[in-house]
């Protein structure tokens, strides 16, 4: 898919987009947080959110992710295997530090009223996993890659002549 780093860039900051946006809604609906915030607060934690998704996506889980995906592919010459084993090391990696910064700011919202830090962030992180697994191999995955190769491959300075 993408080919150098400006095309990995925007492919990540499409998928970011997407994934952070249904995952903001999903905690949100998961910790009855809608009728307790405005519009602004969501649009606040969307892009707070969307600003650490990336950033983790471009320095840490993402190239550590891909070099993991590699060499559990490294002997196969399926790309949809390759494809789908870098979606998934991403999702566990993204899922485990967003569940995290999710876990802060519900805390930071609401006060911290539990004794039971790593059971409260195993919830956490599998009730998004559940969540972000499916929605990144199912319906994100694809949806992005359809609209990278519409619109980020197919524009004329992404075009090599011949």
């Amino acid at each position: 898919m993408p080919t150098n780093k400006k095309e990995s860039l925007q492919f990540g900051m499409i998928m970011c987009f997407g994934m952070v946006l249904v995952m903001t809604v999903y905690n949100l609906y998961l910790n009855g947080m809608f009728g307790k915030m405005n519009l602004l607060e969501g649009i606040s934690d969307f892009v707070i959110g969307f600003i650490i998704a990336l950033t983790l996506d471009v320095f840490l889980v993402g190239p550590n992710a891909k070099k993991l995906a590699l060499k559990l592919t490294a002997k196969r010459n399926n790309k949809l295997y390759t494809i789908l084993a870098i979606s998934t090391c991403m999702v566990i990696g993204m899922a485990f530090f967003m569940s995290i910064y999710g876990l802060v700011t519900y805390s930071i919202r609401n006060g911290y009223h539990s004794n039971y830090l790593i059971t409260d962030f195993l919830s956490v992180f599998a009730k998004n996993i559940i969540v972000a697994l499916p929605l990144q191999i199912v319906i994100m995955g694809p949806c992005v890659r359809f609209i990278f190769m519409i619109y980020i491959k197919s524009t004329p300075n992404n075009v090599e002549s011949v």
